[in-house]
């Protein structure tokens, strides 16, 4: 079972505090899912993230052939923006987002 939503702020809102500092430990154990390359963000590569984020709430992705520290920032925040989710840190060619799953809608009458 995924515990990432346990505690999580309300799905609009950026992590902060505690709740941040657990994203970021659960971060550390992470493998990069996907890697960004010389296409940049393409079509392709933003639906291969919207997906994986919807599985796994928490995602680690890898620039490559970036060299540009502030390009790597800039493609970081532009992913965020684009898939919904929250830069939950950025350190050398590594970024980690993070997208809330919805919260199940109960049945009717509970």
């Amino acid at each position: 079972m995924n515990d990432t939503n346990s505690h999580a702020p309300e799905s609009g809102s950026p992590p902060r505090g505690a709740w941040l500092r657990r994203l970021k430990g659960r971060a550390q154990l992470l493998e990069p899912v996907l890697k960004v390359g010389k296409a940049g963000l393409s079509p392709e590569l933003l639906a291969a993230l919207d997906e994986a984020l919807a599985q796994h709430e928490l995602v680690k992705v890898r620039f490559e052939h970036f060299k540009e520290r502030e390009r790597r920032k800039q493609l970081a925040a532009e992913m965020a923006a684009r898939t919904g989710s929250h830069l939950i840190q950025q350190v050398g060619h590594v970024a980690v987002l993070f997208r809330a799953r919805p919260a199940d809608p109960q049945p009717p009458g509970h």
